[in-house]
């Protein structure tokens, strides 16, 4: 799964899955927001944006249906951390 590392901006990450197609990108405030249906030429423009904060405002967010982020997918604890969250977690 190919993987962008930003340096300055809003976005500090971008995870492409070119099988699904989808895009997560990660953001410098720990939030994570994924879009569906993304073709491959969109994540490769994003990674080459002088700015890909506003590459995305401007080319993705309104563009593509919004998903669950992969990494909630692939993270086994992901269900006990939002009962923590929630206040479901177990209190030991």
């Amino acid at each position: 799964m190919p993987t962008k590392t930003f340096t300055n901006g809003r976005i500090r990450k971008a995870d492409y899955d070119s099988r699904s197609r989808q895009l997560d990108l990660h953001f410098d405030n720990k939030s994570v927001l994924a879009y569906k249906h993304v073709p491959e030429e969109v994540f490769r423009r994003l990674c080459s944006a002088p700015y890909p904060a506003t590459y995305w405002e401007d080319r993705i967010a309104e563009e593509y249906p919004k998903g669950t982020p992969m990494t909630s997918q692939l993270d086994p604890d992901g269900a006990k951390k939002l009962g923590d969250l929630l206040g479901g977690g177990d209190p030991s």
